[in-house]
């Protein structure tokens, strides 16, 4: 039993990897659009949720530099290894939240709030070093538009598409 959830972890991972990798594609690689919308960061939560916090945290971590190294978007340094930190973050935050909460409606927005939060402060707090390193001044300023206001828009998709899908996984069975 164990191996075969092992298994169905694994291959749902590797297929919400897969779907972070294209969606970013629904926003015609504009990078203004994609830093509104995230589209990375939703197969990412859904992991977590659905696959457990390690696995989120692994997908979270993977998918940037990934994405980075084939199509070149985001820039590895120092956007890509700074969303992986912030990803890998959400992933497990979402995976560990999901499993320790009651599974309720209510609880899965808890979970996803928390996940978004803590994943936004340790990017920040990854950001300074990175963008110190490539030449780049990183402040509040940066911290608050960037992983705040102008995400705006993909916090509000997060809000409405994620428990949608993980609810969805869930009543299927296809989630832990």
């Amino acid at each position: 039993m164990h191996h075969k959830l092992s298994v169905r972890r694994l291959t749902l991972s590797a297929m919400l990897i897969a779907v972070g990798m294209l969606l970013p594609f629904l926003t015609g690689q504009i990078q203004h659009i994609g830093n509104m919308l995230c589209p990375m960061h939703l197969p990412v939560f859904i992991c977590g949720m659905i696959c457990g916090p390690w696995w989120g945290l692994v997908c979270g971590a993977l998918l940037p530099v990934l994405r980075s190294m084939v199509f070149g978007m985001p820039v590895l340094m120092p956007a890509a290894f700074a969303m992986a930190f912030e990803l890998a973050a959400y992933g497990f935050v979402s995976g560990l939240l999901r499993r320790k909460l009651p599974r309720t409606l209510p609880m899965l927005f808890a979970s996803l709030l928390c996940a978004m939060l803590l994943g936004r402060i340790v990017w920040g707090m990854a950001s300074i070093p990175l963008y110190g390193a490539a030449g780049k001044a990183f402040g509040w300023q940066l911290f608050i538009a960037n992983g705040f206001m102008n995400a705006i828009p993909g916090m509000i998709l997060q809000l409405i598409a994620v428990p949608a899908v993980v609810t969805a996984l869930e009543r299927a069975h296809l989630a832990d």
